[in-house]
């Protein structure tokens, strides 16, 4: 009699939902990528029924049983907490877009994804999938992922610590994490850009105990290391594939709880 696979040596669908694009990544499951990354622009009007209809094409397309998904927004146990620049209408240029914000909080998103697909799908915090993806496994670790937001997540000792997700916190000026540390304020003024990245990265190591620092995401390579020569902290500049090669992991690992 055939014997069934083994689930575990099944590769995993990684997906990193951004507020810009959303990429697709085939890993194996030590979280080593097995295809070529495919990409497709998020769609706007982003609300959540819009959105699982075009990852869930991607997800059939795949064959993979398992899917690991980062989410930029805030999120506990798969329900939005917080969705971030889904809100606005039409991306990170635009305000947000009230209705859209309320059909969004509270929604169930991994339980919804699960009804639609019948496959084992897992849903966090896309900072947190880049964790998993980039973090040591070592002391006190904080990763900043840098795209058209601004995400964070602490790791301590290989455990994810939940965290609130700060993309929305005023920072200075009146104005949040995302709009002084996205891509708008960096295409704005990349320099000025980076003297704000450093003093917040500077106050979160502080609130946090970190001694070791991964910076992620598409604009992590922009990063000018030189403002962070003085630092009493290790610093890692990472890929901008750490959130799919965390895919692996998140079906290894438990959130711990606060």
């Amino acid at each position: 009699m055939a014997t069934a696979p083994d689930p575990l040596n099944e590769n995993i669908l990684a997906i990193d939902i951004g507020a810009t694009g959303i990429k697709f990544g085939m890993v194996d499951p030590s979280g080593h990528l097995v295809e070529s990354v495919r990409r497709i622009a998020t769609p706007y009007p982003c609300l959540p029924d819009r959105l699982i209809e075009v990852v869930v094409e991607e997800i059939q397309r795949s064959g993979c049983s398992r899917v690991g998904i980062g989410f930029p927004g805030e999120l506990v146990d798969g329900v939005v907490i917080e969705p971030g620049n889904l809100s606005r209408p039409g991306g990170i240029t635009t305000e947000i877009d009230l209705r859209i914000h309320e059909t969004w909080l509270g929604f169930n998103l991994q339980q919804a994804f699960q009804k639609v697909s019948p496959r084992d799908i897992r849903v966090v915090n896309d900072a947190t999938l880049a964790a998993l993806g980039y973090c040591d496994g070592v002391g006190r670790e904080l990763v900043f992922t840098l795209g058209t937001g601004f995400g964070i997540a602490l790791v301590v000792d290989g455990s994810i610590e939940r965290i609130r997700d700060v993309g929305g916190e005023i920072f200075r000026d009146g104005q949040t994490y995302d709009q002084l540390i996205g891509e708008l304020s960096r295409s704005q003024d990349q320099a000025r850009w980076g003297r704000v990245l450093l003093r917040a990265v500077e106050n979160f190591v502080e609130e946090f105990g970190a001694d070791t620092v991964h910076i992620g995401g598409g604009n992590a390579r922009l990063v000018d290391l030189s403002l962070f020569a003085d630092a009493p902290y290790r610093i890692e500049v990472n890929d901008n594939l750490g959130t799919l090669r965390g895919a692996a992991k998140l079906f290894k690992h438990v959130e711990s709880k606060p």
